[in-house]
């Protein structure tokens, strides 16, 4: 690698690096936002929320990687060439060819980092994530005791709590059931107590008022009790922890054992190989992006007007590809079979970037085809 190489590499990472940075922390943020609500409004502490959203950060970070590459493509380029170092360097002899050698380096290191992220960081946080959403909907604390709100921890269901005290007495407690439409049950009480047994949980209340209202004939019926056992056990997620989910099962078993991973998750061969191409495939767009980036903004000469119609070209490209991966997955999910359209995208974007730097090596094609356009505007 000579000294331009790594001059030109350098420029690319901390470009990289700051639009990462800011990207990351936009998307992380807002993702954050949503789940700080959803989590303290359920009665979660601050802990888990860090928790949880340290665990969405590969996943963010594999969303923002690709954008954040394209922009350090095309800023260091647009700047390269407003100062006029990439017309020395040409000047010198250095063809677009060889100046796209330290962009190739730049998206192979991409391509690494996307790489980890894809195939470890991403499938080991979604798995960690999903095991902590199960171990916090079982939480029976941060379903029930919080006192002076209505929950509703199932869908017709309805608690409230006024007081609860130091010794762990519940006070005055109204838990109304509407599950059966037919037999609607309300149960009041001045003191309740949460206790687990069997591996359940149950609500023992003590002093209080069972109301049962019929639909058939609107008959309402009372009873008082001393002491009442309710078992509060299914109106907790018991949500079932899924070690070998497509989307977190680790890359070694997908290529292992496909038919293993499907047939524990219900799922079908075409989606386990989607999932497992789809990680070798994100990777080689992250270099697609750096290349259409530098190689589009090579087609631009100097203008006072700037770059800004290469950048857009360049943008529409990306875009292009994008609907190119998302119209292959289609035929993919039907077909095992079909599983090397996966990497019709990224060929699609080596290709065109190999003819935008073949027409930045020979100005002569793009002369000739203005000069075309230009007759046949005027023949208009």
């Amino acid at each position: 690698m000579t000294r331009f190489d790594r001059y030109m590499l350098s420029q690319f990472m901390v470009l990289f690096g700051f639009f990462a940075l800011i990207l990351v922390s936009i998307f992380w943020i807002n993702k954050a936002v949503r789940m700080f609500d959803r989590l303290i409004g359920d009665g979660q502490s601050a802990w888990i929320f860090l928790e949880f959203t340290a665990l969405t950060l590969p996943g963010v970070i594999g969303v923002v990687l690709p954008i954040a590459a394209f922009a350090g493509a095309v800023y260091v380029t647009n700047r390269l060439s407003t100062e006029s170092e990439l017309t020395v360097m040409q000047a010198t002899g250095y063809s677009p060819w060889r100046m796209a050698r330290p962009v190739l380096f730049y998206g192979v290191i991409i391509a690494l980092m996307m790489s980890l992220l894809t195939h470890f960081l991403i499938p080991a946080s979604l798995r960690q994530l999903e095991m902590r959403k199960v171990e916090v909907s079982r939480n029976v604390s941060a379903k029930f005791l919080t006192e002076g709100e209505f929950l509703h921890p199932a869908p017709g269901v309805t608690f409230y709590i006024r007081e609860i005290t130091p010794e762990g007495e519940l006070r005055n407690v109204f838990l109304s059931d509407r599950r059966d439409a037919e037999n609607i049950v309300t149960y009041t009480s001045t003191r309740a107590y949460l206790v687990r047994e069997g591996g359940g949980t149950k609500l023992v209340m003590l002093d209080g008022l069972a109301q049962t209202l019929r639909r058939e004939g609107l008959r309402l019926f009372t009873t008082h009790f001393d002491d009442f056992s309710y078992d509060i056990t299914a109106l907790i997620t018991q949500d079932r922890v899924d070690l070998d989910s497509i989307r977190f099962a680790s890359t070694p078993l997908l290529i292992r054992t496909p038919g293993v991973v499907a047939e524990r998750n219900n799922a079908t061969m075409p989606m386990v190989l989607h999932e497992l191409h789809s990680r070798f495939t994100q990777p080689l767009l992250c270099i697609v992006a750096t290349l259409i980036g530098f190689a589009t903004l090579l087609l631009g000469g100097y203008s006072r007007f700037g770059v800004w119609r290469q950048i857009i070209t360049a943008f529409v490209l990306l875009v292009g590809i994008k609907m190119i991966e998302g119209a292959t997955s289609g035929p993919v999910l039907s077909s095992a079979s079909m599983w090397p359209l996966l990497y019709l995208p990224p060929l699609v974007g080596f290709a065109l970037s190999a003819g935008l730097l073949h027409l930045a090596s020979n100005p002569m094609i793009l002369r000739r085809l203005s000069g075309r356009q230009r007759r046949a505007e005027g023949a208009a």
